[in-house]
């Protein structure tokens, strides 16, 4: 338990030291990689694509990672997520996250 405890406490001061999203970062590679099925500001034109603005960071963050990694199917974003690096995942997350829903 003890050891559990410990790894937590690190786990939170990685996160707390990792470098900071940058929303700003992300516009090119959402507009480019993202805005075809999401649309440009986040707001999908079709029903079979989500919106992603407005939608929780923390939870575009684990979607995106997820997808990545394979562990959520979908051969259409496995394949887009595939070559995001970590901190390409939280300026994304950061980018959709910070736009208004419409």
């Amino acid at each position: 338990m003890r050891t559990l405890s410990v790894l937590a406490i690190a786990g939170l001061m990685a996160v707390g030291t990792a470098a900071r999203a940058d929303a700003e970062a992300a516009k090119a590679t959402a507009t480019g990689l993202c805005a075809g099925c999401h649309g440009a500001k986040g707001i999908s034109a079709a029903d079979s694509f989500p919106n992603l603005a407005g939608q929780k960071k923390g939870y575009l963050i684990t979607a995106l990672k997820a997808y990545r990694d394979k562990s959520r199917n979908a051969p259409m974003m496995n394949g887009m997520a595939g070559s995001l690096s970590d901190q390409q995942i939280e300026d994304l997350a950061a980018y959709f996250s910070g736009l208004k829903p419409e």
